[in-house]
């Protein structure tokens, strides 16, 4: 069974790759492990050893077909771990990433299968990040960035961020995985999209920055 270290790193390769074939450069996996580029080479060398990674000096690195289904079984305990912290237990979430950081590398198959049923077999996490099924297969996500939407109608299907200030506000302001709103304009030159959120009473203004971290739908 991979250490709680080579899951971090398989997964971290997995999210920064995203849907992209181009080979993930080292200083990005040590800049999101916060560790130095020679150690990040180090496990790269050790990864390719076990069939994990397919690793080329001064290019990148690329996972195998072995090392994406492992980084999927840690996504996938990662993120139904966060589903259970906030909808069984009532914990924010804001807070819950940290908690499912640690709990993803100790959990048991038996535990996430139970904790799966419990919630229904769901297919997002609580800021809308899909979850991989039983047998590796990744929920279609056809969302794309608000902070380049134009006037429209659209659902907010996920926040890519962990930030606690930045879920807190998206919650005081109503902005939640679901929540349909209408984008009334967008100031490109001055970074500000005003939205009209159902539910909620008056315009809310919201800085490109954050409309980066959340990913949407037409509708």
């Amino acid at each position: 069974m991979p250490t709680a270290t080579v899951e971090n790193y398989l997964k971290a390769i997995h999210q920064l790759a995203g849907d992209g074939e181009r080979p993930v450069a080292i200083g990005k996996v040590a800049s999101e492990l916060e560790v130095t580029p020679g150690t990040a080479t180090t496990m790269m060398k050790h990864l390719g050893g076990r069939g994990l990674v397919d690793y080329v000096p001064r290019r990148g690195v690329r996972l195998t077909a072995a090392g994406d289904e492992a980084a999927l079984r840690v996504l996938r305990r990662h993120r139904l771990v966060e589903l259970f912290l906030v909808e069984v237990l009532g914990l924010d979430w804001g807070d819950v990433h940290a908690e499912a950081e640690v709990l993803e590398h100790v959990i048991s198959d038996k535990l996430l299968a139970r904790i799966d049923e419990m919630l229904g077999h769901p297919t997002a996490d609580p800021h809308g990040a899909p979850i991989p099924d039983a047998q590796g297969r990744m929920p279609e996500h056809a969302g794309a960035s608000l902070a380049d939407a134009g006037p429209g109608r659209y659902q907010l299907l996920q926040v890519s961020e962990d930030d606690g200030s930045l879920l807190a506000w998206l919650s005081d302001h109503g902005l939640r995985p679901g929540t349909r709103f209408d984008l009334l304009d967008h100031d490109r030159p001055a970074g500000i999209l005003r939205l009209r959120i159902d539910g909620a009473d008056g315009v809310t203004s919201l800085g490109t920055s954050a409309a980066g971290h959340l990913l949407v739908q037409a509708i």
